[in-house]
């Protein structure tokens, strides 16, 4: 991790097309102004963090799901075998 002090109105820069501005500074609290191109996605940590675990909780069909997807399956297979299963 790089740490940088800065003072207020001061900025870093990011690659060439990001700019971080310490805007204000009140007891434990700094405000910042991010600058960057439309394209870049910037959330709080705290936000950030939970859309990547609803990401993941999304990808995982719960234990209902998967039951009726097995039965499906089985009831296609049933309806496959009895309806093309003789030559």
């Amino acid at each position: 991790m790089l740490v940088l002090t800065r003072r207020r109105n001061e900025s870093i820069m990011v690659g060439d097309s990001i700019r971080i501005t310490v805007l204000d500074v009140r007891d434990d609290a700094v405000r910042i102004g991010i600058e960057a191109p439309r394209e870049i996605t910037i959330l709080r940590a705290e936000l950030y963090q939970a859309v990547q675990e609803e990401n993941v909780a999304a990808s995982r069909p719960d234990r209902d799901t998967l039951r009726q997807l097995g039965g499906l399956l089985e009831n296609g297979k049933e309806k496959g075998s009895a309806l093309g299963g003789g030559k």
